[in-house]
């Protein structure tokens, strides 16, 4: 039997025994032991140090708001640290290291920081580094030289850099009702609102639902309510409209009843199933959802309340109750509120001698009384803890006579010998969702706690977490809840039946007994009592300013058991009530969550990945890709031995020669509908599009309300009222906001919606003197010959069965047709087109070989349209409408945008037959030992195939001017300098004979 175990109780499988290790020692726990319980239950007192005075700390709390014992979990190389160890379920084989400490938790050398006493007060860093003058160290100098260590000295457990190697994954759900937290409320909640037929889903951090109803020690309906829960969630799993998430935080509430949670699926577990992710990221959009996540019991601020043995009374009746673990054999208890008398009974049931109680109030009531004569505890009412003794564990403790009305200490100081102290200074309801969902959480003077905001979303509070204490009250609650989320009536039958110890859950108002000695308010970061009233002195009274300058409430359990007892301190000093001070708004995430579950399957990347229909084949097929953008796309189809430019010279000379294939999927498509489409885009656009047939298609460019060039792209008229607006790949985003800002801010009268339709369509681009020879081997239900389908044209038909869109439309300069159909068809059609190409010699081909088509024809992209360039700039002024105003038609004339040595397009032939680079500038005389005197610079670059010769496009001053003329490339960088030929940017069939032949 281990130091602490009970002989019997708990929810523990005591057949089965997990092997682990702790700061290499080997220990033994049972099967649904956490590590906290585990490591309590083999006498381990000391789990950590505290951040800034590398204090020994203990266990506090048994759940998720657990501040002092943060272990680092270690799998392999791979190491998770600050993790608290009430949430670490064993398995054989854990490897768990404690944190802070050097060499070791037991003598560790930062606990000279004790010694630094007022010097190392709120703020310490700022007033000790910035200012002190040593020599030449002045100022921030002294500063910067300090920075280095106390970067060194500063944070808790140490992140790995190894690779992490688990798997992640991502879930959309949808559901009528989500139910937050599985105590009794919770409970009752799901299955009143899944007795109505809803899609429920309820989600719980724990590994098993029930919550309090675990450890509570209460009956429900004549059997042990841990036994009720068990009967309850067992119900639910049963029905198929329930979908129950256990070991499940719901860490994020956001805009539409849309809430983030974190499934730790395989964490507690040696090895992980096959396809088993480490954790999943659930998206979750409800239509109501209740919030039954219970409270926090508060704990007190008294000297040396921080030594390890000084537990909450819940944490401790939880380890007792849930895990058959003692926190010690002689038992104290120091409270403001009846719930520790509770905890004091369970003590002593399970084995405990229950030396005393200690209560702020004088008056207690006559069955707290009799409790406390239950656990055969001396009862101490109005008196208060004093000062803890002892060192890496508690010894014992001092007790005073307290006056709870002033608030001061009399008497002699009483020394009780204890090895383990517990505290309940109230219950704080988790409000953490309703805070996050909006509105300001609003006091409540009998509860002293912060009680939810009115809601502001679609979200209904029920038990604890509206201040409702008691299970009774919690199970009716739950159950109108659930009922109001369905709106369905209230159920005629009896609610369940709780017998529970008596007991007024309203605390006196007393946070702090202020003695000699540190009295932390913050555990995690040690924030002492008198560092908030420093705060007060030094000004910071705002409670966002108190938050920053003593940190409190920023430590990994984001305040959870410390930041009422803070603004009381501060209330105190200010001389105002608590609410008038307030509270910070919470914010997600609720708890830590990894960057692994976020990116989820893509976690090797902080970027999502966006691959196209095809995506598959290209890979099964040959393609080098590379990401343009968030896109993935083919960049060569190389042969082996093949260099990327020998690869994009075939692709791009057979295209030329015969056909050619690539993947457009990534153009931008934006559906433009509505009685006004038609005039919406004459304002977008520079050129008309009001006038377009139905039918057919038109380059647009678009400029910005500076004038300068945005974007360009086709548009295609599908119908009177309807459009699909093709993009740039990487502008897609930005030109959909950019019309969204204006239909819902500029023209609202507009009768028009736009749609982002770009994962919905799969678009190929075939083109070559054999494209249309090659679609009219394969195109059913329409023609394709000149007359059908001329330049800009659009028809409808079918490949391989499946409906197709096609415009006649070129990017390379040949006679090429954009074919779009479902995203999911994507690949039949891309194949049946290379299989009716396999007699004309068709290719793949990249965006290497796609981008020299198009620099070779002239055509810009971003590269040119930067953010910097004028439709002038770039020789589209053609396109600027005279006969109307369009976005950026009133600014695009200022005297800037006209100048005559702006840079404008042109074209470059590198002269020394050697490779050009982007980016690199141009110049009239080459000076290579002090380049200078910059006459613009290169935008794109390629070995042409049709012109034999290494070109470029460029932004050059005075561009057109110097076609004929000679200049100089100068890239230091590279140490690529040579001469070059200024020309036009059309190098490559200059009248468009071969695109609308």
């Amino acid at each position: 039997m281990s130091p602490r175990r009970t002989e019997t109780g708990g929810r523990i499988d005591r057949l089965r025994t997990i092997r682990f290790t702790f700061d290499g020692a080997p220990y033994t726990g049972h099967a649904g032991d956490t590590l906290a319980s585990a490591l309590l239950a083999n006498g381990v007192r000391l789990f950590g140090r505290s951040f800034k005075y590398h204090r020994p700390r203990g266990l506090l709390a048994a759940g998720v708001e657990e501040p002092n014992a943060l272990v680092t979990v270690l799998r392999g190389e791979v190491r998770e640290p600050n993790i608290p160890a009430t949430m670490v379920e064993i398995y054989d084989g854990l490897v768990a290291v404690s944190q802070n400490r050097t060499p070791s938790l037991t003598w560790d050398i930062g606990a000279i920081n004790q010694l630094g006493g007022k010097i190392l007060s709120a703020g310490f860093y700022y007033k000790t580094f910035m200012g002190p003058v040593f020599g030449p160290l002045k100022g921030t100098r002294f500063w910067m030289f300090c920075e280095h260590f106390i970067r060194r000295a500063a944070g808790l457990g140490k992140a790995g850099t190894a690779p992490d190697p688990a798997r992640y994954e991502r879930m959309n759900a949808f559901c009528d009702v989500l139910v937050v937290g599985s105590g009794p409320a919770g409970l009752m909640a799901a299955k009143a609102a899944a007795d109505q037929g809803a899609r429920v889903i309820l989600a719980d951090l724990e590994a098993h639902f029930g919550g309090s109803a675990n450890w509570s020690g209460e009956t429900i309906d004549g059997m042990p309510a841990v036994d009720w829960a068990q009967r309850m969630a067992a119900q639910l799993a049963g029905n198929d409209n329930v979908r129950l998430l256990p070991r499940t935080t719901v860490w994020g509430y956001y805009d539409g009843n849309t809430l983030a949670a974190l499934e730790r699926v395989t964490d507690h577990k040696e090895v992980a199933a096959k396809g088993e992710p480490r954790q999943r990221y659930w998206a979750i959009r409800a239509g109501t959802v209740v919030l039954a996540t219970g409270s926090f019991e508060r704990p007190l601020v008294f000297p040396d309340n921080d030594r390890p043995g000084v537990m909450l009374a819940h944490a401790a009746e939880r380890y007792v109750n849930e895990y058959g673990v003692l926190p010690g054999q002689r038992v104290a208890l120091f409270t403001n509120n009846d719930s520790a008398y509770r905890s004091a009974v369970a003590l002593k049931e399970a084995g405990a001698a229950v030396v005393a109680i200690i209560d702020v109030r004088s008056d207690v009531s006559n069955e707290m009384r009799r409790l406390a004569s239950d656990a055969e505890a001396e009862l101490l009412a109005g008196h208060g803890v004093v000062a803890t003794e002892g060192g890496k564990a508690l010894t014992g403790l001092k007790v005073q006579r307290f006056d709870a009305m002033s608030g001061s200490l009399s008497g002699d100081e009483r020394s009780i010998h204890a090895d383990s102290l517990l505290m309940s200074g109230g219950w704080s309801p988790t409000i953490h969702l309703a805070s996050q969902a909006g509105a300001k959480a609003e006091w409540d003077a009998a509860r002293q706690a912060f009680l939810p905001p009115k809601p502001t979303q679609r979200w209904i509070g029920a038990g604890a977490f509206t201040g409702s204490f008691s299970t009774a009250e919690a199970i009716a609650e739950g159950r109108a809840a659930g009922l109001q989320a369905t709106g369905g009536t209230a159920s005629s039958g009896p609610l369940p039946v709780v017998e529970a110890a008596p007991g007024d859950p309203d605390p006196a108002p007393i946070f702090e007994i202020r003695a000699k000695g540190k009295s932390f308010v913050d555990f995690q970061h040690d924030v002492t009592a008198e560092d908030v009233r420093l705060a007060h002195r030094e000004g910071f009274v705002s409670v966002e300013h108190l938050k920053r300058y003593t940190t409190l409430g920023m430590a990994t359990d984001q305040g959870k058991n410390s930041n009422v007892p803070g603004l009381a301190i501060m209330a105190e000093a200010l001389g105002k009530p608590i609410p008038e001070v307030g509270t910070t708004r919470f914010r997600p995430p609720y708890t830590a969550v990894s960057i692994g579950s976020l990116a989820a399957e893509r976690f090797g990347d902080l970027k999502p990945e966006r691959l196209t229909p095809m995506h598959d084949w290209h890979i099964a097929n040959g393609a080098r890709m590379y990401s343009a953008g968030l896109w993935y796309r083919p960049m060569i189809y190389g042969l082996p031995g093949e260099t990327v430019e020998q690869a994009y010279v075939r692709e791009a000379r057979a295209t030329r020669d015969s056909a050619g294939i690539v993947d457009v999927s990534t153009l931008g498509k934006i559906a433009v509908q509505g009685p006004d489409a038609a005039e919406f885009l004459d304002r977008v656009y520079t050129n008309m599009f009001s006038t377009l047939a139905v039918g057919k298609a038109r380059y647009g460019l678009m400029l910005r309300e500076d004038g300068l060039a945005f974007d360009d792209g086709t548009t295609w008229r599908l119908g009177e009222q309807e459009f699909l607006m093709t993009t740039t790949t990487a502008n897609a985003g930005k030109v959909m906001q950019h019309l969204e800002y204006f239909l819902d801010v500029i023209w609202p009268e507009l009768k028009v919606t736009v749609t982002s339709v770009t994962d919905e369509w799969a678009g190929a681009a075939i083109g070559g003197p054999n494209a249309r020879a090659i679609l009219a081997a394969c195109v059913t239900g329409t023609a394709v010959d000149n007359a059908t389908l001329p330049f800009m044209g659009i028809v409808h038909g079918r490949i391989a069965g499946v409906p197709v869109m096609i415009c006649r439309l070129s990017f390379s300069g040949e006679m090429a047709f954009e074919v779009y159909s479902g995203a999911g068809y994507g690949t039949r059609v891309w194949e049946a087109l290379i299989e009716a190409g396999k007699p004309f010699g068709l290719v793949t081909y990249g965006l290497e070989a796609l981008g020299t088509m198009r620099i070779e024809k002239g055509h810009v992209t971003g590269a040119e349209i930067d953010g910097r360039t004028t439709a002038r700039d770039l020789h589209l002024d053609w396109m600027l409408s005279k006969k109307k105003p369009f976005i950026g038609s009133a600014m695009m004339d200022r005297e800037g945008l006209i100048a005559p040595d702006r840079l404008e397009l042109v074209g470059l032939i590198a002269l020394d037959n050697r490779a050009l680079n982007g980016g690199g500038h141009i110049v009239e005389e080459l000076d290579e030992a002090n380049p200078h005197d910059s006459l613009g610079h290169i935008t794109a670059c390629c070995y042409s195939p049709a012109l034999g010769k290494y070109i470029a496009l460029a932004l050059v001053k005075g561009g057109k001017a110097r076609h004929g003329t000679r200049a100089f490339v100068s890239d230091p960088l590279r140490n690529r300098f040579g001469p070059v030929e200024i020309v036009s940017n059309h190098f490559f069939d200059p009248d468009g004979s071969r695109m609308h032949g």
